[in-house]
């Protein structure tokens, strides 16, 4: 059994660290205060070794940002299939 306990106690550590970073992911993600943080860090690092990379994501943030046609309120469509 003693031959076990280091193992036992590594397995037992990395299940709360992983707990312990799921609870934060978690907790993060609802009130979403990292956002903006890790984003700027992820662009400005991404802008100095990755340059077409970096052309990339703010072509994909301005896809994101448009926004779609809205469909009328009473359910009219405008364009129908024709068949």
């Amino acid at each position: 059994m003693s031959a076990l306990l280091p193992y036992l106690v590594l397995f037992g550590f990395l299940a709360v660290t992983l707990g312990f970073f799921a609870l934060l992911a978690r907790r993060i993600r609802r009130r979403g205060t990292a956002g903006g943080a890790i984003g700027g860090a992820l662009a400005a690092y991404e802008e100095a070794f990755r340059t077409t990379s970096h052309t990339s994501h703010h072509e994909i943030r301005a896809q994101a940002e448009r926004k779609a046609p809205a469909d009328s309120p009473d359910g009219w469509r405008r364009w129908r299939r024709k068949g």
